[in-house]
């Protein structure tokens, strides 16, 4: 089945210090997903790889186009120009995103923060911990840092709790802004294996990766920013 379908999706900056003078993030983007199926975006640095995340998460508003998500019940909605509500609402229960930086609150240990995810889906706490415990410890988390604060942690250390809060209770729809992008050939494999992994369950991903191996071995599409279409050769 359809999970995911963008149409004509384009958008543009206002730079209100400067004159209100518009800059053009991307145009013209079209493509159709279905479930279990990941594509790649693929494009130099400022091509608007991210900026097309942050839209189809509704971090950003849509200049025109359609970004229609296809619910299991077979109702669509049409991320573009739903109410705040709906956003948070699909946000909470269908649309997962994985930035390039942890941000959660101080204090909380790395396995409350993975473990939320789980509870918040009606895991019991003892279970949630345990599964983020297995988790933490399967992306190379040491065991002496699962009750400290990931905000002390390596880059590295703490891209790696990121991912882990992302995909330990995965969405119908997951976004991911280079998710590897701080972590070494060993753990990016590990990534790459549970990605697969959760692929396998049916879940949609559009990411974002600045190592071409990567985006061979996790995608099933890859979208050419330049050409405005697949990649045929990868």
């Amino acid at each position: 089945m359809t999970r995911l379908e963008v149409k004509n999706l384009k958008k543009t900056f206002t730079v209100h210090t400067q004159g209100s003078v518009e800059v053009k993030g991307f145009e013209d983007i079209n493509f159709k997903l279905k479930q279990g199926e990941f594509l790649s975006l693929f494009g130099p640095s400022g091509a608007g790889k991210s900026s097309i995340l942050k839209t189809l998460y509704r971090t950003y508003n849509t200049t025109s186009g359609e970004i229609n998500f296809y619910k299991d019940n077979g109702s669509i909605v049409n991320i573009s120009n739903s109410t705040e509500s709906e956003i948070l609402n699909l946000r909470k229960n269908d649309l997962g995103y994985v930035s390039q930086f942890l941000q959660i609150l101080p204090r909380i240990s790395a396995v409350d923060v993975v473990a939320t995810e789980l509870i918040q889906k009606g895991e019991s706490e003892e279970v949630a911990k345990e599964k983020a415990k297995e988790m933490l410890s399967f992306l190379n988390i040491k065991e002496e840092l699962f009750n400290i604060s990931p905000l002390t942690f390596s880059g590295g250390e703490q891209q790696r709790v990121n991912i882990a809060k992302g995909i330990i209770a995965p969405k119908s729809v997951l976004l991911l802004d280079e998710p590897t992008a701080s972590l070494d050939m060993t753990n990016t494999n590990k990534v790459i294996d549970k990605l697969l992994e959760i692929k396998k369950q049916g879940v949609t991903m559009v990411g974002i990766f600045h190592d071409m191996d990567c985006m061979k071995r996790i995608s099933d599409k890859i979208y050419d920013m330049k050409e405005k279409k697949y990649a045929n050769n990868y």
